[in-house]
């Protein structure tokens, strides 16, 4: 439908906002689903969503286990009947105290963390482990071929190894999938000289199509869940849908060319050139010339028709730290605003 995300009492939503499309999350799930011969071997990331409804969308549809970057997801989670969730972050100082406070809270659940050094994992003391391997992010992890004498010192409490290739976003897949392969390769050899089977957890949202089709991974995929307009002009063979948007209206025409709207960059994310921040679904030839906190200023051809108190309606090219801007997103369901819901996890803290 070309005109899916209009609102009808859009009056009603202040802007700037963000607003949710329930019926597409629900449709995203089930996409992502359709990758895997096992539901067993999603394991979504929550960074993106940071939400118990959507949380409990996952559950419904039956999938329980979780993957997240902060204590506050891992509670929200646990929250709303998550049952195996991996802190996909190397706990340090205050984190190593919540994530035993959060352990002893649920204990229903199963914990576990990531590591690439050996004196945090003696200072978690019993949790779980995956060794969080580098197979060329260069972010966190240690390099597979490195990582042996890691596992020999911990063995009793590895559980996993876990490998992201997130640097991964050629929009050839045969190019995306050769360079997938050759890191997971090294992933494999290290399992090869561990005795015991440990759970593998690879990728991300860019090489789920990749991983989904390897025998016994689990994939954690996040930015799936409502997606945006980076993964969607790159990854052609993931068909998800646009689930989350932010609405913004004009607030001033400086200039007979330029209009000025109140999407500052405490409304969208705003890490990439300013021309790969905001993409409008209902105003064309619109190009971006300036931006602070609180105002987006666009370049016009001169010949337009807004009127100040226009809506527009815009897909961002970076959905996951865009949500984290909102703690309270506005909910569309046919076609009208029905209410909200409360990013919980936007919080640092919940309760531990």
């Amino acid at each position: 439908m070309e005109n899916w995300y209009k609102v009808e009492n859009i009056d009603e939503v202040d802007s700037p906002g963000l607003l949710i499309f329930p019926d597409r999350v629900k449709e995203n799930i089930r996409i992502a689903k359709s990758f895997l011969d096992d539901i067993n071997r999603l394991r979504p990331h929550v960074k993106t969503n940071k939400s118990p409804e959507v949380s409990r969308m996952f559950i419904e549809a039956g999938i329980f286990k979780f993957k997240t970057a902060t204590i506050a997801e891992s509670e929200m989670l646990a929250m709303n009947g998550a049952k195996d969730i991996l802190l996909a972050h190397q706990p340090v100082g205050p984190k190593i105290k919540r994530l035993h406070e959060l352990i002893k809270k649920y204990p229903s659940v199963k914990f576990s963390c990531l590591i690439d050094d050996a004196s945090v994992a003696r200072a978690l003391g019993n949790v779980d482990l995956f060794i969080d391997l580098n197979v060329g992010m260069n972010r966190t992890g240690i390099e597979p071929e490195k990582a042996l004498p890691l596992y020999n010192e911990f063995q009793s409490r590895v559980v996993g190894l876990h490998a992201y290739d997130g640097h991964l976003r050629d929009p050839d897949l045969a190019v995306r999938k050769k360079q997938s392969d050759e890191g997971f390769d090294r992933v494999l050899k290290l399992q090869a000289q561990i005795p015991k089977k440990l759970i593998i957890v690879a990728g991300g949202t860019p090489s789920f199509s990749i991983h989904a089709k390897r025998k016994d991974v689990e994939c954690s995929p996040g930015t799936f869940i409502y997606w945006d307009k980076g993964y969607q002009s790159i990854l052609m063979e993931q068909p998800f849908l646009i689930a989350a948007l932010v609405v913004t209206r004009v607030v001033s025409i400086p200039t007979p060319d330029t209009i000025c709207v109140d999407l500052g960059h405490k409304g969208i994310a705003s890490e990439n050139p300013i021309d790969k921040r905001v993409y409008f679904l209902n105003a064309e030839g619109l190009t971006p010339i300036g931006h602070s906190e609180e105002h987006l200023v666009l370049k016009t051809d001169g010949s337009h028709q807004f009127k100040v108190g226009d809506v527009l309606y815009g897909v961002p090219h970076h959905i996951c730290p865009t949500v984290n801007l909102y703690d309270s997103p506005n909910i569309i369901q046919n076609g009208r605003y029905v209410g909200n819901w409360d990013t919980v996890s936007r919080k640092r803290k919940i309760t531990v």
